[in-house]
């Protein structure tokens, strides 16, 4: 069999620190041929040069540092081939300062190798690891009990730490492939077999790395594309606009309609574009490449892109989640953060600690935050929705980091969507945006007559403010400079569209979505619309988000005191809305923004 033609896997080697990972990886490559010519060699005089006793990790441990100090501190690379395939073999570190850089490695990894040392036992990381590896979807796991010489070659520690580990990862549902006794100083079972284990009759490091099962690219799936970029040429006539991503899962052909979540917008896929493959009329999981579509919609990076027909994932601002924390400084409630699914990327806050997760024993404790290390049960609310899949459906669209002042400082899986205030609405956008009628004329081509960006101006505060004339004179200082704007009182829906209700509290909620399904239509015609209403709260504001892209919404709040928990763009005070610099202070938040372009004299 040609090397083209040969099977490649990602194997990720783990456990806790100095139970001899990077040992392991080395005698393999020493037993199997696999070093250059003269490399062993060249480890071993540098050794003597330094009267340092050789080590077989000091073939992967190069950094000098990892060196100095005995542990692998980032995740090296090792490529080698057996008879049967090529692997890349990721050696992450066991050390707990570096449990990041481990879960980076995991996580391109397709089978494990975890390290148990025979002389010191299960260990707290060799317990985390374990349930990294669940969290992470990686269900082909052998462990090897290493450094069985240290105990010489007892079955009796052989079983028990076999015994002890099983019950530990059968409370998370994984079950290790194998259980080898190994030792990697001497090459006992590294790459066959030796009498010193004449007790054990299973396979070697080597044979059990060719058994694990290659998984199969998931074509088979439903279609998911984070979307990327959208591009649009211009240059010899060329008017395309590719969407562009990489595949995770899934198929998609010329002429299938695909949907984009959140939004739910929809078209019929013209062309399929990938480099260098001109002709091909599908993209499948693991491609970069794009599609142009037949009629042209505005879609934004950070949209999921599926087929319609097929199974959608989630879309909520409200989810469950697992999640591992790494940074110094806990997480906490309330405080804002950015979650990045994808290439979604948007404001997230902790909601709810459902519980911590000891990693060493699966035991449950009560903290009112998320402490470095801590693996915990949570509950997260984004800013605007997202869309994505459960951990047990589709990994790779479950998965998540969190980011806190440009960092990653936390990552985990989605478990579950949780309903929430907006849910049903939400629910009823999707449709709303399936069955949506199109016109000719787009909102991009809207926008670009126009020379402006279609925007919600929200004005709100107590009921005794004067919100109205503001807005009113908000309107006419857009109007007078040519901006295409409109203004409407959240009475004027009430006694129109509103007309049916009743008017109490309880359709208070009502009110506001079908005052977000008129600005809908207004926004589409490209216009600034300005709305005024008395005490909006989060919850409304959440309402009307469901509906309208929260990135074009700006909220105003009029008053001293912001008596409601809404989020504002804005403040104004009492003593500044006499003013008429109010009004031009309004107008130059929306050319930040970027609803208009700003005029420099």
């Amino acid at each position: 069999m040609s090397i083209t033609e040969q099977d490649q896997m990602n194997i990720v080697i783990v456990g806790h620190v100095d139970h001899g990972k990077s040992t392991v990886i080395g005698r393999l490559l020493a037993d199997t041929g696999s070093l250059p010519d003269g490399k062993l060699e060249s480890v071993k005089e540098n050794c003597k040069r330094n009267s340092k006793p050789f080590e077989y990790a000091f073939l992967l441990d190069a950094l000098k540092d990892e060196q100095a100090q005995g542990i692998t501190i980032d995740a090296a690379r090792v490529f080698f081939k057996s008879d049967k395939r090529h692997y890349i073999i990721i050696d992450a570190p066991g050390h707990i300062e570096f449990l990041k850089n481990m879960i980076t490695g995991a996580s391109r990894a397709e089978a494990a190798l975890l390290v148990i040392d025979a002389a010191e036992g299960v260990q707290e990381n060799s317990r985390r690891h374990g349930y990294m590896l669940s969290m992470l979807g990686i269900k082909q796991v052998v462990v090897l009990v290493n450094k069985m010489d240290l105990v010489e070659y007892d079955e009796k520690v052989f079983n028990a730490i076999q015994k002890e580990y099983n019950e530990f990862l059968s409370k998370i549902g994984l079950k290790p492939a194998a259980y080898i006794p190994v030792s990697g100083m001497n090459g006992v079972n590294i790459a066959g077999k030796n009498s010193e284990t004449s007790w054990f009759d299973g396979m070697n490091v080597l044979e059990a790395l060719d058994m694990f099962q290659v998984e199969a690219a998931p074509h088979d799936k439903p279609f998911r594309m984070p979307v990327q970029d959208v591009y649009k040429f211009t240059r010899f006539g060329d008017n395309r606009r590719i969407i562009a991503g990489t595949v995770e899962t899934g198929r998609l052909h010329k002429g299938d309609t695909v949907m984009f979540l959140p939004s739910g917008k929809k078209s019929v896929v013209d062309s399929i574009e990938a480099v260098h493959k001109d002709g091909q009329d599908f993209i499948e999981s693991g491609m970069a490449g794009g599609f142009t579509l037949a009629e042209q919609i505005y879609v934004t990076r950070g949209e999921m892109a599926v087929k319609v027909g097929e199974a959608y994932p989630e879309v909520s601002t409200t989810f469950q989640v697992s999640l591992f924390w790494l940074a110094h400084q806990p997480m906490v409630e309330k405080k804002e953060y950015f979650i990045k699914i994808g290439t979604s990327k948007v404001a997230v806050k902790l909601e709810k600690i459902n519980g911590i997760i000891d990693a060493s024993n699966l035991g449950s404790l009560e903290k009112n935050q998320v402490e470095r290390h801590d693996v915990a049960d949570c509950t997260l609310v984004t800013q605007k929705a997202l869309a994505f899949d459960l951990s047990d459906e589709i990994s790779a669209t479950s998965r998540f980091v969190i980011i806190d002042n440009y960092e990653i400082t936390g990552g985990g899986i989605i478990r579950k969507s949780v309903e929430n205030t907006t849910s049903d609405i939400r629910n009823h956008i999707q449709i709303r945006n399936y069955k949506w009628e199109k016109g000719s004329v787009t909102m991009a081509r809207r926008a670009e007559r126009l020379c402006q960006r279609p925007t919600l101006v929200i004005i709100t505060g107590g009921k005794e403010q004067d919100k109205k004339t503001l807005a009113k004179s908000l309107e006419e200082k857009l109007f007078e400079d040519g901006r295409y704007v409109y203004y409407l009182g959240i009475g004027n829906v009430k006694y129109g569209v509103d007309a049916d209700l009743v008017e109490n509290k309880q359709n208070g909620r009502e009110h506001v979505r079908r005052l977000a399904e008129v600005a809908h239509i207004v926004l589409d015609l490209g216009a600034v619309l300005i709305v005024t209403a008395s005490d909006l709260d989060q919850e409304h504001l959440e309402v009307i988000k469901a509906s309208i892209n929260p990135e074009v919404i700006q909220t105003i709040w009029v008053g001293n005191e912001v008596t409601t928990d809404i989020q504002n763009d804005l403040h104004i005070l009492d003593d500044e809305l006499e003013t008429t610099d109010c009004v031009a202070r309004i107008k130059e938040n929306l050319q930040d923004i970027g609803t208009f372009f700003k005029v420099w004299n």
